[in-house]
């Protein structure tokens, strides 16, 4: 059955590709928190939702990103400061092949800015010639490019270099990444993306901690070096893009997907690492339905190298309700089969089907999740957005207070508002995540909403109260400022003991601990076990040295309070970075 289907995928694969026509393709921009605030920042000072993307559907096109820019400069009417302009100048510069020959709004500006050899007079896409020119740095976003009617490649190198101190570690803090990075179109109907990474490094003790118990963060396999104290690991992304029609996106590969509009995503985040999908969006008018089929890795249940599969499936319906409202419907499917039961399971193929619906025909217990997400653009100003999400509930159990064990739910509500109090430049965000105990957790490990034992939803698994406060400020053309502010209050089950308080969705379900020993179904609530609040102050500085190349001062304060000595700590972390190319790591849990 196993191998019937994988020929059936390679054949159905090979005749969308075939029969696609010619529809010019994009390949999407990497998920960075800070890039993607400055597209966030754009639409709500435009207020109104941009028509080539939903902005709860993450990555974006770089097409539509070029796109929202030339809306922007087309209509004429939105309040831009100079920040402003220098962004939309960033932007087209980085995408520039989709500019048709004007990739900077005012070119001699930007080129102080962004040039890496400022002696060289600036150039544009415009005159070049038809068959193409091959030139290094010929474009500031692009170490090597090729663009003609036929073939367009772009090519980078990628480093990320840091050294700091962390006074739970004696030895020195440092990371050494490098990598290369490659895009681009063939004949306007395919497109191609690919990343690959080599990274060896010490991080700070709570990270540390991190890995031990469920992987290093956003990556898959992480190999311990110096005495355990520091990891080695490889990065990898990789997918091809086309349009068999005007209206609808394919995209094949190996990569993470995001669902909201909020730092955190409650939905589908970026927290875990890569995994191979299809994804599939259609978009007509102002609804985009998104629907995606991955396979990734049941690392609890691994024995030898070759590491157990399951699989998810998703569907996603974003609807623009008007120019500035957004609501969308979100439904997960994750579930595992053996060979002896027939493999991937044929049934959760259909696009548009409910999955409870399936549970229920074929019989099975696989782990199904509802979501829905909103977003409100306010005034050009600011925006609200919210997520909710029901992994399993009772209706009996669920308004009569009395705890139960399946109220399993989390909730999001938060808002950014840009040039808060009237200073240019400065967006502030507030967010505040609640999830409830045993939320994404189930039986086993092929069907938690778990991969390579790692959260698809928020890094802290459940069972915890979450408020953020973000501050961006970009102070001068080249000088930004960063700062984080996050409190957590987080139930744990105590060090050694064999208990399940709801935190690690890694655990069983049915091995709960009740807070009423005589019925461990009922009782539950947020912060129950050993409470652990963590309070964590990230004040960073970013200096643009040219385009994509970075200084990062980071100062970072974590204090984690609880009556578990194993789980009490203070960190104080001062780092020195540099990076090209490469999205920063934030690591705030």
């Amino acid at each position: 059955m196993n191998q019937r289907f994988d020929k059936f995928f390679i054949y159905a694969f090979f005749i969308l590709i075939t029969s696609s026509y010619a529809q010019a393709q994009s390949s999407f921009v990497p998920i960075n928190d800070d890039y993607y605030h400055l597209i966030d920042r754009l639409e709500i000072k435009r207020g109104k939702f941009s028509e080539g993307f939903h902005s709860n559907v993450k990555p974006f096109e770089r097409k539509a990103i070029v796109q929202l820019t030339d809306s922007i400069l087309k209509e004429g009417n939105v309040s831009l400061t100079e920040r402003d302009w220098e962004t939309i100048d960033y932007l087209r510069e980085d995408s520039w092949e989709f500019t048709n020959g004007f990739a900077a709004t005012d070119s001699a500006r930007y080129a102080r800015l962004s040039r890496l050899d400022p002696g060289n007079k600036f150039k544009v896409f415009k005159g070049r010639k038809a068959n193409g020119q091959r030139k290094f740095w010929q474009h500031t976003a692009d170490f090597y490019s090729y663009h003609d009617k036929d073939f367009d490649l772009h090519l980078n190198f990628t480093t990320n270099n840091f050294i700091g101190s962390d006074n739970n570690v004696s030895s020195p803090l440092w990371l050494t990444g490098r990598g290369i990075e490659i895009r681009g179109m063939i004949n306007e109907k395919l497109g191609f993306y690919t990343f690959v990474g080599d990274n060896q490094g010490v991080f700070p003790k709570y990270v540390t901690d991190y890995t031990r118990r469920y992987n290093f963060p956003g990556e898959g396999l992480a190999k311990k070096i110096q005495n355990e104290r520091g990891v080695d690991f490889l990065s990898a992304r990789g997918y091809i893009t086309f349009r068999p029609l005007k209206s609808i996106n394919v995209k094949f590969g190996q990569d993470v997907n995001v669902f909201g509009s909020g730092y955190r995503s409650l939905l589908l985040s970026d927290n875990s690492s890569p995994y191979l999908f299809l994804r599939i969006d259609t978009q007509l008018g102002r609804f985009k339905y998104t629907n995606l089929w991955t396979s990734m890795v049941n690392e609890q249940e691994s024995k030898g190298l070759l590491r157990s599969k399951k699989f998810a499936a998703v569907h996603h319906l974003s609807i623009n309700l008007t120019d500035k409202i957004n609501v969308g419907v979100f439904e997960a499917e994750v579930f595992s089969r053996d060979s002896t039961s027939g493999g991937y399971d044929l049934n959760y193929l259909n696009p548009i089907i409910f999955y409870r619906y399936v549970e229920s025909y074929i019989g099975s217990e696989d782990n199904a999740l509802l979501g829905f997400d909103f977003k409100w653009l306010v005034g050009k100003k600011a925006s609200i957005y919210s997520q909710f999400v029901l992994d399993e509930f009772l209706t009996k159990h669920m308004f009569n207070g009395d705890g139960s064990w399946t109220n399993k739910y989390s909730f999001q509500l938060g808002g950014k508002v840009v040039d808060a109090f009237g200073i240019p430049n400065l967006d502030l965000q507030l967010e505040t995540n609640i999830v409830r105990p045993y939320t994404y957790s189930h039986k086993d490990g092929g069907r938690n909403y778990v991969h390579y034992n790692q959260s698809l939803a928020h890094p802290l698994g459940a069972n915890f109260k979450e408020y953020i406060g973000i501050l961006r400020y970009k102070a001068t053309p080249r000088l930004s400022i960063y700062g984080t502010q996050t409190f957590t209050d987080q139930g744990l089950d105590p060090t050694g003991a064999f208990t399940n308080y709801g935190a690690n969705i890694l655990l069983d379900y049915d091995t709960r601990t009740g807070v009423n020993p005589a019925d461990n179904d009922y009782g539950h609530k947020i912060g129950q076990g050993i409470s652990a609040k963590t309070s964590f102050t990230d004040l960073r500085l970013t200096y643009s040295l040219a385009h994509n190349l970075f200084l990062d001062g980071r100062c970072l304060i974590r204090n984690t309070k609880s009556a578990d000595v194993n789980v009490a700590q203070k960190t104080n972390v001062f780092s020195f970075a540099i990076r090209y190319n490469m999205a920063y790591r934030n690591q705030t849990f």
